[in-house]
C-alpha cells in the first residue's frame, strides 16, 4: 500500500522524463469543434469509426500504436522474408523461448488469432472457461466457438477509489467453487490476463497466479495466461508485492510464466511492435492441433501471417520492453495522467496500472440510465470537447462472480513512447472541462449493436439538445 502511494505521489510531484529523444515527428492537426461535430456524425457516434486525421490526441488503445525505436526501424532491412525456415523466425523464437520458457511457439499476426488457436486446440462446443475477466474480443472468440466465458474478478476491484495493489487478481474462492461444481460442463482451461485490461488495467500478483495454478491443477485443468502486457505487470509486481523488491524484471517474468501451461500474446502491446503475436504451449498435442489451424488460417509455421521484418522488430521489442528506464517511464507516465485528472477532480480508478487510466463513469454521469449509454456518452463528449479519442469499457460478471452488477468505465490508453507530458496535460484539461458540465449530458441511444462485436460496430443517435 505504501509503495502504491509513493508511486502516485512521485507522479504528482516529479513528472516523469521520457527516456528517449524524438528523431522523427508526425504532425497533428487540431480540428475545430464544427469539424469534430461533422466527424462524429459521419461515425454515427462510434469513436472507432473516426478517421485518425480527425483525432487530436488518440487514447483509444495502446495496441499497435507505439513508436518503434531506431533499432527496430533499422531491423526492417535485415528481415528474412523466406516463406519457410526464416532466420528472422529463429531469432524471434529464441527470444520468446528464453523469456517465456515455453517449448512450442506459433507466430500469428496479432492477439486475436492466438486466441482462436488456443480455443480451437483446447475447447469444444459447450465448454466453459473461467478467467479473471475476458476482454471483449476474447469473449467474442469464445462465444463464436460456442464456449461460455465466465468472469471471476477479485472483489477488491469494485473499490475504485482505494489504491489496493492487485485489483486485477482472480477471485480464487469463486474459482474453487466454480471448478468444484462444474462437473456438468467441461472446463478445458483457466485463463488469467496480465494486466487485467477489463478490470481497469489492474495487475495480477504472483501469489494470485500461484494460487490459481494450484486450484486449477487440483481439478486437472491447465492454466493459460493472456500475456500481452506481461512486462508492465512484472514491474508492478516488483513495486507492490512483498518479496520481489530486489528481483529483476526478467526473474519476475520467468516466475509468472513458470506456473502456466501456455499463453497467448499480442506483440502490439508489450512487444512494442505494430503487428504480430504468438500462441505458446508446453503441450505437444495442443501445439500439433494449433499448428493445423495455423497452416489453414495464418500461414506457414515459421511466419504465421507476419513478415520477416515483423519478426525482427518483435524480437527487439521484447528486449526493449524489459529495460528499467522504459518501464519506469511507462508506469510513471500513466500515474502522471491519473494525477492530472485527479487535479481536475475527475474520478479515476485507483491505483493507475500500466497502460491506461480509467474514468469512473458512474461518478461522472450517474444520472444517465443504462439505456442512455453513459460510458459512450462520456467518451463522445470528450472527443467533442477537444478531439481526444477514448473508449467505453464494460464489465458485466455473471452469476458465478462474487459481485454481479455491471460497471462502465471510459479508458484513456497511452500508446507507448508516443505522447509527451504536454499532450497528457491537454487531455486531462479536456476531460476536466467535460466533467464540469457532465450533469447536462443527456445520453446517446444505440440503434445497432452486433452481438459479438458490438463495441466495434455499434451505431448511436445523440439525444443531446440545444447543440
Amino acid at each position: 500500500m505504501t509503495v502504491v502511494r509513493r508511486i502516485l505521489d512521485s507522479a504528482t510531484l516529479l513528472p516523469p522524463i521520457e527516456p528517449f529523444r524524438a528523431k522523427a515527428i508526425e504532425p497533428i492537426r487540431q480540428r475545430t469543434r464544427a469539424e469534430r461535430e461533422a466527424a462524429l456524425a459521419r461515425a454515427h457516434l462510434n469513436l472507432y469509426h473516426l478517421r485518425s486525421e480527425d483525432v487530436t490526441i488518440d487514447l483509444l488503445t495502446d495496441s499497435g500504436t507505439c513508436a518503434m525505436s531506431a533499432t527496430q526501424w533499422a531491423a526492417l532491412l535485415s528481415g528474412d522474408e523466406a516463406y519457410a525456415g526464416s532466420r528472422s523466425f529463429e531469432r524471434f523464437e529464441t527470444v520468446v523461448r528464453e523469456l517465456f520458457g515455453f517449448e512450442h511457439i506459433l507466430p500469428v499476426h496479432q492477439g486475436r488469432p492466438a486466441e482462436r488457436l488456443m480455443i480451437g486446440a483446447l475447447c469444444s462446443a459447450g465448454d466453459t472457461v473461467p478467467a479473471n475477466t475476458h476482454f471483449q474480443t476474447t469473449r467474442g472468440n469464445f462465444e463464436s466457438f460456442r464456449v461460455r466465458p465466465v468472469d471471476l474478478p477479485s472483489p477488491e476491484f469494485w473499490r475504485f477509489a482505494e489504491p489496493l495493489p492487485f485489483k486485477g487478481n482472480m477471485d480464487t474462492a469463486a474459482l474453487e467453487r466454480f471448478l468444484g461444481t462444474a462437473g456438468r460442463t467441461k472446463v478445458p482451461l483457466v485463463l488469467l490476463t496480465l494486466t487485467n485490461n477489463t478490470c481497469a488495467d489492474q495487475p495480477v500478483s504472483i501469489e494470485n497466479i500461484r494460487t490459481v495454478r494450484g486450484i486449477a491443477a487440483k481439478h486437472g485443468v491447465p492454466l493459460y495466461l493472456d500475456a500481452c502486457r506481461f512486462a508492465e505487470n512484472a514491474w508492478l509486481v516488483r513495486e507492490r508485492e512483498p518479496g520481489f523488491a530486489h528481483a529483476s524484471i526478467r526473474e519476475i517474468v520467468k516466475e509468472m510464466f513458470s506456473y502456466a501451461d501456455g499463453c497467448i500474446f499480442s506483440a502490439k502491446k508489450d512487444g512494442l511492435a505494430h503487428t504480430g503475436g504468438f500462441f505458446a504451449t508446453r503441450s505437444e498435442l495442443v501445439a500439433e492441433r494449433a499448428s493445423e489451424q495455423l497452416l489453414l488460417a495464418e500461414g506457414f509455421l515459421t511466419y504465421g501471417g507476419m513478415t520477416g521484418r515483423d519478426l525482427e522488430t518483435i524480437a527487439i521489442g521484447l528486449e526493449e520492453v524489459l529495460e528499467e528506464d522504459y518501464l519506469r517511464y511507462r508506469i510513471e507516465t500513466t500515474a502522471y495522467l491519473a494525477g492530472r485528472l485527479s487535479a481536475e477532480n475527475v474520478p479515476v480508478v485507483q491505483p493507475p496500472g500500466g497502460h491506461a487510466v480509467y474514468l469512473d463513469v458512474a461518478q461522472i454521469a450517474g444520472h444517465l440510465s443504462r439505456e442512455k449509454n453513459p460510458g459512450q456518452t462520456l467518451a463522445v463528449e470528450i472527443y467533442r470537447e477537444g478531439g481526444v479519442r477514448s473508449v467505453r469499457m464494460e464489465l458485466a460478471p455473471g452469476r458465478e462472480a462474487a459481485r454481479q452488477e455491471p460497471v462502465e468505465l471510459v479508458r484513456l490508453a497511452l500508446p507507448a513512447r508516443v505522447y509527451s507530458r504536454n499532450h497528457l496535460d491537454y487531455a486531462a484539461r479536456v476531460v476536466g472541462n467535460v466533467l464540469r458540465r457532465a450533469g447536462a449530458l443527456r445520453g446517446v441511444r444505440s440503434i445497432c449493436s452486433p452481438s459479438l462485436t458490438g463495441g466495434f460496430r455499434a451505431c448511436f443517435v445523440d439525444e443531446q439538445e440545444n447543440r
